[in-house]
């Protein structure tokens, strides 16, 4: 009992959290049980949501970028279900002034998966969070509490900033450029590996397309393939080539129907082609995330292709 009050007391995980309220000291490392304190609570507008390839965008600097206060609640390995499930939790509880998704090929999946291997806790994010001061009530839990409260007291640093970012990537000067040459080589994409046709069904993308539907016409919402690296994506020509291809086509259509922003970073470019911009075939550099916002400024602002060709605008509002 007495865990359980000191649970209930500390709320680790923001069962009480409300817009206008700041989310507690956020300790626990797994976002699928973080975010959603951040979704119902805290002073923001606006939020990016997607899978590590988004996770790098800084809410400051998207905040500086198109106003509003961002947080960015992309999550690693986030399916298409997931990150909608998160998106829900947080626009029905605040106006909402931008969203921003950043896509992956699992958007284009004809039977996308609903879950990671990682365990989704449903009851955080319904309504009400029902008997949540119960459900919550574990070893992890208790550890995390205490956390918090050695958080709250100063004794201890939050794992992620209370708007969800966090750089995950290792640090800038530890960058060796022979280990992530092998890790590119390591994630390239086969070319000769089969592929849903280009005109199966996309259902993550309907939803998508529903969800911004719902939005009021004077939301900002962005769309954006992010740039991972040449060799992960699908060559032009190949059977992965050509859905990823009917995939932006249909991001395209759905961009134009809901007066949004789509942008491709996901294309060979001079950004994506240089190793040194990644860690990994998937996850490019800290100073990249950087030049992502700029370019959707720009984006947005012109209507124009990236003048190096990093970027195209699929759509514009």
């Amino acid at each position: 009992m007495v865990a359980l009050i000191f649970v209930a007391a500390i709320d680790p995980y923001g069962l009480r959290a409300a817009p206008g309220r700041p989310p507690g000291p956020i300790m626990d490392a797994n976002q699928r049980l973080s975010y959603p304190q951040i979704a119902r609570g805290g002073a923001f507008d606006s939020a990016v949501f997607g899978t590590s390839t988004a996770r790098l965008l800084d809410p400051d600097a998207l905040d500086a970028a198109f106003g509003g206060r961002f947080a960015n609640l992309s999550v690693n390995a986030a399916t298409p279900d997931e990150q909608i499930r998160l998106a829900g939790l947080f626009l029905a509880r605040r106006p909402v002034r931008a969203v921003l998704f950043g896509l992956d090929a699992t958007w284009c999946a004809a039977d996308p998966p609903s879950r990671t291997a990682n365990a989704f806790p449903d009851w955080l994010y319904a309504d009400g969070t029902p008997w949540g001061s119960l459900r919550q009530m574990n070893l992890r839990t208790v550890t995390v509490a205490f956390q918090a409260g050695l958080a709250r007291m100063g004794l201890a640093r939050p794992r992620i900033r209370r708007d969800g970012y966090a750089v995950f990537t290792p640090p800038e000067d530890r960058y060796d450029p022979e280990r992530a040459r092998a890790h590119i080589r390591f994630g390239a994409a086969d070319p000769s590996a089969p592929a849903e046709a280009p005109d199966a069904p996309m259902p993550a993308l309907a939803r998508l397309d529903r969800l911004l539907g719902s939005l009021p016409p004077d939301v900002l919402k962005i769309l954006v393939f992010m740039p991972v690296h040449a060799s992960a994506q699908g060559a032009p020509g190949t059977a992965a080539g050509l859905r990823e291809a009917a995939c932006k086509a249909r991001v395209a259509a759905l961009g134009a129907g809901n007066r949004a922003l789509a942008v491709d970073f996901r294309r060979p470019s001079p950004l994506t082609s240089r190793d040194a911009n990644y860690w990994d075939a998937l996850h490019y550099r800290l100073p990249v995330a950087a030049r992502i916002v700029a370019d959707l400024k720009a984006a947005l602002d012109t209507g124009a292709d990236g003048p190096d060709g990093d970027y195209r605008v699929l759509a514009h509002p």
